[in-house]
């Protein structure tokens, strides 16, 4: 499912306008992005939370040439889902 497909789905649902669904998931979003962002976590009870972890610096090797290359730590997000979303898998 992508993005186009979910917004026809919440605006079936829910019966709001696919414009109105878009702006919903489109702020959802935005809000999960932002406390991440902050450096907090966000819970739904049930589904998951999504939160930051911190990826240290490591050595890797360029795979064209084989030539060994540094690569920076980073943040990125994780999602870890909750009881009620690996019960419906």
């Amino acid at each position: 499912m992508n993005k186009s497909e979910l917004v026809a789905k919440i605006a079936k649902d829910t019966n709001m306008s696919k414009n109105a669904a878009e702006k919903v998931a489109n702020s959802f979003m935005a809000n999960v992005g932002g406390a991440l962002k902050k450096g907090e976590s966000v819970t739904l009870v049930g589904f998951g939370t999504w939160s930051v972890a911190k990826r240290k610096a490591r050595n890797g090797r360029n795979p064209q040439t084989g030539a060994p290359i540094k690569i920076p730590a980073k943040k990125v997000p994780k999602f870890n889902p909750g009881k009620g979303l690996r019960e419906l898998v």
